[in-house]
């Protein structure tokens, strides 16, 4: 996957640079770099593993925990980690907001004879509410010292 590749594959899933950054888990300059293939005059290829990860993105994967384990290595694990122990103090819970979830269609050509499946509207985040602005207020005048 070369620089050109990269940028068509971001478009395909109508992320910014910005978004597919975080989904690849690379700061966005880094991604900039892979994606306009230089850095500093020096040419500079996506490793392996960013290349997998879009693939994975472009399949449907949002995050792979690993292989199910079996019912026996199950409770060994979860004997091994001691619990933590109740917090004393009640704590505020936090708001947090909704997971976004969004289908990927791969942009690379549907071998498998189905038809191709259309990419999911891309959901509307809501903004954060602004402070009001404060008008600013003239200075007071200044008093004029006493004519001598």
């Amino acid at each position: 996957m070369d620089a050109k590749h990269l940028k068509a594959w971001r478009k395909s899933l109508g992320m910014s640079q910005k978004e597919a950054a975080e989904a690849l888990g690379l700061k966005r300059r880094i991604f900039q770099y892979y994606e306009k293939g230089e850095r500093d005059g020096e040419a500079v290829k996506a490793p392996k593993a960013v290349r997998l990860a879009c693939w994975a993105l472009t399949q449907g994967v949002v995050d792979y925990v690993g292989p199910e384990l079996p019912e026996d290595k199950k409770k060994a694990a979860k004997a091994e980690k001691p619990e933590k122990p109740a917090k004393a103090k009640a704590e505020k819970p936090r708001e947090q907001a909704a997971p976004v979830v969004v289908a990927l269609v791969s942009p690379v050509e549907d071998v498998s004879g189905t038809a191709p499946v259309e990419p999911a509207p891309k959901p509307v985040r809501p903004r954060r509410p602004r402070a009001p602005k404060v008008a600013a207020q003239p200075a007071p005048a200044k008093a004029k010292p006493p004519a001598k």
